[in-house]
Protein backbone atom coordinates (compact mmCIF):
# COMPACT_ATOMS: atom_id res chain seq x y z
CA UNK A 1 0.00 0.00 0.00
CA UNK A 2 1.42 3.59 -1.00
CA UNK A 3 1.07 6.37 1.23
CA UNK A 4 -1.51 7.72 -2.38
CA UNK A 5 -3.82 4.77 -1.15
CA UNK A 6 -4.14 5.62 2.31
CA UNK A 7 -7.45 7.19 3.33
CA UNK A 8 -8.94 8.99 6.48
CA UNK A 9 -12.19 7.52 5.69
CA UNK A 10 -12.76 3.92 6.77
CA UNK A 11 -9.26 3.90 8.51
CA UNK A 12 -7.34 1.08 10.43
CA UNK A 13 -6.51 2.26 13.36
CA UNK A 14 -3.44 0.96 15.06
CA UNK A 15 -2.83 2.02 18.78
CA UNK A 16 0.22 1.08 20.61
CA UNK A 17 0.25 0.78 24.62
CA UNK A 18 2.47 0.04 27.16
CA UNK A 19 -0.42 -0.23 29.71
CA UNK A 20 0.75 2.78 31.75
CA UNK A 21 -1.76 5.43 32.41
CA UNK A 22 -0.36 8.04 29.82
CA UNK A 23 0.01 5.66 26.96
CA UNK A 24 -3.87 4.60 27.49
CA UNK A 25 -4.71 7.97 26.67
CA UNK A 26 -4.69 7.52 23.43
CA UNK A 27 -7.31 4.90 23.26
CA UNK A 28 -10.64 7.43 23.92
CA UNK A 29 -9.40 9.33 21.31
CA UNK A 30 -8.36 6.53 18.25
CA UNK A 31 -12.22 5.37 19.21
CA UNK A 32 -13.90 8.84 18.58
CA UNK A 33 -11.85 9.32 15.66
CA UNK A 34 -12.87 5.53 14.35
CA UNK A 35 -16.88 6.50 14.83
CA UNK A 36 -16.17 9.69 13.08
CA UNK A 37 -14.57 7.87 10.06
CA UNK A 38 -16.26 4.50 10.35
CA UNK A 39 -13.20 2.85 11.24
CA UNK A 40 -12.04 0.29 13.37
CA UNK A 41 -9.51 0.38 16.30
CA UNK A 42 -6.39 -2.49 16.93
CA UNK A 43 -4.78 -2.36 20.26
CA UNK A 44 -1.34 -3.06 20.20
CA UNK A 45 1.95 -4.22 22.70
CA UNK A 46 5.43 -4.89 21.85
CA UNK A 47 7.59 -6.34 24.72
CA UNK A 48 11.52 -7.32 24.96
CA UNK A 49 12.28 -10.85 26.80
CA UNK A 50 14.52 -9.40 29.17
CA UNK A 51 14.70 -6.07 29.91
CA UNK A 52 12.88 -2.40 28.80
CA UNK A 53 15.91 -0.60 27.88
CA UNK A 54 14.63 -0.46 23.95
CA UNK A 55 11.05 -0.09 24.31
CA UNK A 56 7.49 -1.01 26.38
CA UNK A 57 7.90 -2.31 29.45
CA UNK A 58 8.42 -5.96 30.70
CA UNK A 59 5.20 -7.13 32.28
CA UNK A 60 7.07 -8.88 35.59
CA UNK A 61 4.25 -11.64 35.27
CA UNK A 62 6.69 -13.92 34.39
CA UNK A 63 10.46 -14.46 34.96
CA UNK A 64 12.55 -13.87 31.80
CA UNK A 65 13.58 -17.12 31.32
CA UNK A 66 10.18 -18.46 31.07
CA UNK A 67 8.40 -20.05 28.14
CA UNK A 68 7.98 -16.96 25.51
CA UNK A 69 4.89 -18.57 24.73
CA UNK A 70 3.31 -18.57 27.56
CA UNK A 71 4.66 -14.81 28.51
CA UNK A 72 2.68 -13.51 24.94
CA UNK A 73 -0.39 -15.38 25.99
CA UNK A 74 -0.38 -13.68 29.43
CA UNK A 75 -0.04 -10.01 27.39
CA UNK A 76 -2.26 -11.28 25.22
CA UNK A 77 -5.14 -11.50 27.78
CA UNK A 78 -4.22 -8.60 29.10
CA UNK A 79 -4.18 -6.40 26.36
CA UNK A 80 -7.93 -8.35 25.07
CA UNK A 81 -8.96 -7.26 28.43
CA UNK A 82 -7.78 -3.62 27.94
CA UNK A 83 -8.91 -3.71 24.17
CA UNK A 84 -12.83 -4.50 25.85
CA UNK A 85 -12.90 -1.76 28.60
CA UNK A 86 -11.68 1.20 26.05
CA UNK A 87 -12.65 -0.10 22.77
CA UNK A 88 -16.11 -0.65 21.81
CA UNK A 89 -17.06 -4.13 20.47
CA UNK A 90 -18.29 -2.71 16.84
CA UNK A 91 -15.14 -1.14 15.67
CA UNK A 92 -12.66 -3.48 17.86
CA UNK A 93 -9.98 -5.10 15.91
CA UNK A 94 -8.26 -7.88 17.12
CA UNK A 95 -5.54 -7.21 19.39
CA UNK A 96 -1.66 -7.84 18.65
CA UNK A 97 1.25 -8.71 20.80
CA UNK A 98 4.58 -8.99 19.21
CA UNK A 99 8.15 -8.77 20.69
CA UNK A 100 11.21 -6.61 19.52
CA UNK A 101 12.05 -2.85 19.79
CA UNK A 102 9.10 -0.47 20.30
CA UNK A 103 9.78 1.58 17.39
CA UNK A 104 10.63 -0.80 15.26
CA UNK A 105 7.46 -3.38 15.83
CA UNK A 106 5.49 -0.34 15.43
CA UNK A 107 6.52 0.65 12.03
CA UNK A 108 6.31 -2.63 10.52
CA UNK A 109 3.03 -3.24 12.11
CA UNK A 110 1.72 0.18 10.48
CA UNK A 111 2.82 -0.85 7.70
CA UNK A 112 -0.96 -2.75 7.29
CA UNK A 113 -2.79 -0.03 8.90
CA UNK A 114 -3.75 3.52 7.79
CA UNK A 115 -3.35 5.95 11.17
CA UNK A 116 -1.04 5.08 14.01
CA UNK A 117 -2.19 6.93 17.15
CA UNK A 118 -0.31 6.44 20.80
CA UNK A 119 0.78 9.10 22.99
CA UNK A 120 4.00 10.50 23.87
CA UNK A 121 4.95 9.14 26.98
CA UNK A 122 4.16 6.35 28.79
CA UNK A 123 5.30 5.84 32.24
CA UNK A 124 6.88 8.65 34.52
CA UNK A 125 10.78 9.04 35.24
CA UNK A 126 13.29 7.52 33.16
CA UNK A 127 11.32 5.37 31.15
CA UNK A 128 9.12 8.62 30.28
CA UNK A 129 12.20 9.49 28.41
CA UNK A 130 12.75 6.32 26.49
CA UNK A 131 8.59 6.56 25.15
CA UNK A 132 9.14 10.33 24.15
CA UNK A 133 12.10 8.59 21.86
CA UNK A 134 10.00 6.28 20.61
CA UNK A 135 7.13 8.78 19.34
CA UNK A 136 10.21 10.50 17.69
CA UNK A 137 11.48 7.38 16.11
CA UNK A 138 8.18 6.27 15.03
CA UNK A 139 7.29 9.90 13.85
CA UNK A 140 10.72 9.75 11.42
CA UNK A 141 10.23 6.44 9.94
CA UNK A 142 7.23 5.40 9.53
CA UNK A 143 5.44 5.68 6.51
CA UNK A 144 1.50 5.58 8.19
CA UNK A 145 0.60 8.94 9.42
CA UNK A 146 1.14 9.00 12.95
CA UNK A 147 -0.90 10.97 15.53
CA UNK A 148 0.64 11.70 18.85
CA UNK A 149 -1.12 12.93 21.85
CA UNK A 150 0.46 14.94 25.00
CA UNK A 151 -1.51 14.37 28.36
CA UNK A 152 -2.60 17.85 27.75
CA UNK A 153 -4.15 17.14 24.10
CA UNK A 154 -7.68 17.87 23.77
CA UNK A 155 -8.65 16.34 20.57
CA UNK A 156 -11.98 15.92 20.87
CA UNK A 157 -14.24 17.68 20.36
CA UNK A 158 -12.04 18.54 17.42
CA UNK A 159 -13.32 21.66 16.41
CA UNK A 160 -9.88 23.64 15.16
CA UNK A 161 -7.13 22.65 13.36
CA UNK A 162 -3.85 23.89 12.50
CA UNK A 163 -2.24 23.12 8.56
CA UNK A 164 0.94 23.78 8.19
CA UNK A 165 2.48 24.06 4.51
CA UNK A 166 5.92 25.46 3.47
CA UNK A 167 4.67 25.60 -0.55
CA UNK A 168 6.53 22.48 -1.09
CA UNK A 169 4.95 19.06 -2.79
CA UNK A 170 5.53 17.28 -0.16
CA UNK A 171 4.21 19.52 2.43
CA UNK A 172 0.63 18.95 0.17
CA UNK A 173 0.41 15.52 1.61
CA UNK A 174 -1.02 16.72 5.04
CA UNK A 175 -3.73 18.39 3.11
CA UNK A 176 -6.49 15.45 2.82
CA UNK A 177 -6.17 14.32 5.84
CA UNK A 178 -6.85 17.51 7.13
CA UNK A 179 -9.64 17.74 4.83
CA UNK A 180 -11.30 14.48 5.88
CA UNK A 181 -11.09 14.85 9.36
CA UNK A 182 -12.66 18.37 8.86
CA UNK A 183 -15.41 17.06 6.93
CA UNK A 184 -16.07 14.21 9.05
CA UNK A 185 -16.29 16.83 12.43
CA UNK A 186 -17.47 20.02 11.23
CA UNK A 187 -13.87 21.68 12.55
CA UNK A 188 -12.67 24.42 11.12
CA UNK A 189 -8.61 24.36 9.64
CA UNK A 190 -6.10 26.95 9.39
CA UNK A 191 -3.70 26.91 6.90
CA UNK A 192 -0.92 28.57 7.88
CA UNK A 193 2.51 29.13 6.08
CA UNK A 194 5.38 30.16 8.09
CA UNK A 195 8.31 32.47 7.32
CA UNK A 196 10.95 34.10 8.60
CA UNK A 197 11.91 37.82 8.66
CA UNK A 198 15.74 36.80 8.14
CA UNK A 199 15.09 35.79 4.65
CA UNK A 200 14.90 39.30 3.82
CA UNK A 201 16.83 42.63 3.59
CA UNK A 202 14.34 45.04 4.12
CA UNK A 203 11.00 45.45 5.47
CA UNK A 204 9.61 46.47 1.73
CA UNK A 205 10.89 43.30 0.77
CA UNK A 206 9.35 41.23 2.92
CA UNK A 207 5.81 43.06 2.44
CA UNK A 208 6.15 42.67 -0.94
CA UNK A 209 6.55 39.13 -0.70
CA UNK A 210 3.73 38.70 2.03
CA UNK A 211 1.40 39.20 -0.52
CA UNK A 212 2.68 37.20 -3.42
CA UNK A 213 2.48 34.40 -0.22
CA UNK A 214 -1.03 34.99 0.88
CA UNK A 215 -2.19 34.67 -3.18
CA UNK A 216 -0.02 30.75 -3.70
CA UNK A 217 -1.84 30.05 0.15
CA UNK A 218 -5.33 31.00 -1.19
CA UNK A 219 -4.72 29.18 -4.80
CA UNK A 220 -3.56 25.99 -2.58
CA UNK A 221 -6.65 26.15 -0.18
CA UNK A 222 -8.96 26.67 -3.56
CA UNK A 223 -7.28 23.33 -4.97
CA UNK A 224 -7.35 20.96 -2.28
CA UNK A 225 -9.40 22.17 0.17
CA UNK A 226 -12.35 23.79 -2.10
CA UNK A 227 -15.49 21.53 -0.84
CA UNK A 228 -14.84 22.37 2.79
CA UNK A 229 -15.64 26.38 1.49
CA UNK A 230 -16.46 28.19 4.44
CA UNK A 231 -14.59 26.07 6.89
CA UNK A 232 -10.98 27.22 5.65
CA UNK A 233 -8.81 30.09 6.59
CA UNK A 234 -5.55 31.02 5.11
CA UNK A 235 -3.01 33.43 6.81
CA UNK A 236 0.89 33.93 6.20
CA UNK A 237 2.58 34.97 9.35
CA UNK A 238 5.98 36.09 9.46
CA UNK A 239 7.51 35.93 12.40
CA UNK A 240 11.02 36.59 14.32
CA UNK A 241 11.42 32.41 15.91
CA UNK A 242 12.06 29.47 14.20
CA UNK A 243 8.81 27.64 12.44
CA UNK A 244 8.38 24.95 15.69
CA UNK A 245 8.38 28.11 17.64
CA UNK A 246 5.62 29.99 16.21
CA UNK A 247 3.55 26.48 15.58
CA UNK A 248 4.02 26.48 19.41
CA UNK A 249 3.41 30.23 19.88
CA UNK A 250 -0.13 29.37 17.90
CA UNK A 251 -1.40 26.65 19.64
CA UNK A 252 -1.06 28.57 23.02
CA UNK A 253 -2.46 31.30 21.90
CA UNK A 254 -5.40 29.89 19.68
CA UNK A 255 -7.59 26.86 20.87
CA UNK A 256 -6.20 24.53 18.08
CA UNK A 257 -7.13 20.59 18.76
CA UNK A 258 -4.54 19.20 15.98
CA UNK A 259 -1.59 20.18 14.09
CA UNK A 260 -1.80 18.38 10.81
CA UNK A 261 1.86 18.71 8.97
CA UNK A 262 4.10 16.61 6.86
CA UNK A 263 7.37 14.99 8.03
CA UNK A 264 9.21 15.61 5.22
CA UNK A 265 9.45 19.28 3.89
CA UNK A 266 11.28 20.74 0.78
CA UNK A 267 13.61 17.89 -0.19
CA UNK A 268 14.84 14.46 1.53
CA UNK A 269 17.53 16.64 2.91
CA UNK A 270 14.88 17.96 5.07
CA UNK A 271 13.94 14.21 6.49
CA UNK A 272 17.82 13.57 7.62
CA UNK A 273 16.75 17.32 9.51
CA UNK A 274 13.50 16.50 11.03
CA UNK A 275 14.70 17.87 14.26
CA UNK A 276 14.29 21.49 12.75
CA UNK A 277 10.58 20.69 12.34
CA UNK A 278 8.37 17.95 13.12
CA UNK A 279 9.70 16.07 15.78
CA UNK A 280 10.67 19.54 17.53
CA UNK A 281 6.63 20.78 17.62
CA UNK A 282 6.26 17.52 18.84
CA UNK A 283 8.58 18.69 21.69
CA UNK A 284 7.16 22.25 21.95
CA UNK A 285 3.62 21.45 21.93
CA UNK A 286 0.37 20.37 23.66
CA UNK A 287 -1.32 20.19 20.77
CA UNK A 288 -2.00 16.47 19.29
CA UNK A 289 0.14 16.26 16.00
CA UNK A 290 -0.79 14.17 13.31
CA UNK A 291 1.99 13.98 11.07
CA UNK A 292 2.20 12.55 7.49
CA UNK A 293 5.36 11.55 5.41
CA UNK A 294 5.21 11.91 1.92
CA UNK A 295 8.08 9.60 1.10
CA UNK A 296 6.68 6.08 0.14
CA UNK A 297 8.15 2.63 0.36
CA UNK A 298 9.63 0.90 -2.66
Amino acid sequence: MTLQERRMKQPRILVPTDFSDLSLLAFPNAVALAKFLHGTVTPFHAYMQVNELDGFYYMGETSPESDLRTLEKSLYKKLEKLAEKYVDKEIRAEPIVTIGNAARTIVEAGRDFDLIVMSSHGRTGFSRIILGSICEKVLRTSHTPVLILEEESRLIPLRRILLTTDFSDNSIYAFEPAAELAEATGATIDLVHIVSFEQFDTLAQAQHDSEDRKVRLKQLAEKYLSDLKDQVNTEVIFSEKAVHEEIARLTKSRPYNLVVMATIGRTGLDYMMLGSTSSSVLRHVKTAVLSVNPITED
